[in-house]
Parts: C-alpha cells; structure tokens; sequence
C-alpha cells in the first residue's frame, strides 16, 4: 500500500458534504487502518489570539496570532490540532515529515506568539478520518485529487486560496473542474 501520509487532498467539485466542499485535507497519517487528516482552508469564526484567551492563556499581541482557527474535521470537534514546521518536545505530538509535526498537547499553545514557538504553525479543531479502505474508495469514486505535499501552501497561502492554489500546482484550472465526472 502507498501511503498518502504527508500529501493533500483536494476536494473535487462533486463532493458536496458540508464538511468538505471546496476543502483541501493535508494528511497526518494514512496506513491500512486508515487515514486521519485536517482541513486547512476552512476557519471558523475565531482568531487564534481569541482561542487562547478563552483557554486562559495570556497570548502575546504578536500578528501571527490574528490568522483564523480552522475547522479540522467533524470527528472529535472540541479537540486542538496545532499543525506545525519541525519542532519536537511537546508532550504529544506525531511527526509527519522530515518538515512537519501535529501536535495536540497544551504545552505547545502555551508557546505560540513566543520565542519557543514553532516557526510555521496553524490550529485546527477536530480532523477529518478515514477507516480502513474509505479513503481509497473515495479516490476510486473521484471524490478528491491527490496534492503533493508543500508546507508554503499551508504557511504562506492565505486561508482563502489554498483550495485553489493546491489546484494550480498540479496544472488544473478549478473552473475547469466538472461535478459530472464519469457521466460522459
């Protein structure tokens, strides 16, 4: 089996779910049990600076900590995912490339806006899951195209383009995405 750890996925126009419509899914983890993602182009109506204080965490007035919380996925909603550049020494975290880590413990929040924090970083809430087989059905069905991974998508692309720009690294013109596929 290949793995897709370390790979997106953009939803192609067909898939209507309400959770992945127009999403671009950065894979965390993909074996045979199955796959576990976050969605990085969908915020919800908080800032990051906002999550902090209501977790009673003094976030520093740093710019950084104006971008957007993302909404991950619908499995375990309430739960923080901080998908980060190569920092180790949280508590919980799972390496997903040579570049990048998610970490989902609290001591890593406690960092952000500081000298301690990881480079490049984002915050999710919830992740989106695969069990075993589903994903690899869902490409089979054309649900999503397979992305190559690129950390400047997630780092440097703002929130609101990376389904788009995740299209155009690959070639493909989202205009000319059809939701009829296979209905020639």
């Amino acid at each position: 089996m290949q793995t897709l750890q370390n790979h997106f996925l953009l939803a192609m126009p067909s898939l209507k779910d309400p959770y992945f419509e127009r999403a671009l899914v950065y894979l965390c983890e993909h074996n045979a049990e199955g796959a576990m993602g976050l969605v990085v182009n969908i915020p919800v109506d908080m800032s990051l600076d906002t999550m902090l204080t209501q977790l009673k965490l003094t976030p520093p007035p740093r710019p950084e900590l104006k971008q957007p919380v993302l909404q991950g996925g619908p499995v375990a909603a309430e739960r923080g995912f901080v998908l980060h550049s190569f920092r180790p020494g949280f508590n919980s975290t799972l390496q997903v490339s040579d570049e990048l880590m998610v970490t989902t413990s609290k001591d890593i929040l406690e960092t952000l806006g500081t000298d301690e924090a990881p480079d490049h970083y984002l915050v999710a809430l919830g992740y989106a899951g695969w069990s075993a087989g589903q994903l690899e059905q869902e490409l089979v069905d054309s649900a999503w195209l397979v992305i190559p991974p690129d950390p400047a998508l997630l780092f440097e692309t703002p929130t609101h383009l990376r389904w788009q720009q995740a299209a155009a690294s690959i070639g493909v013109n989202p205009l000319h995405l059809s939701s009829d596929i296979g209905h020639g």
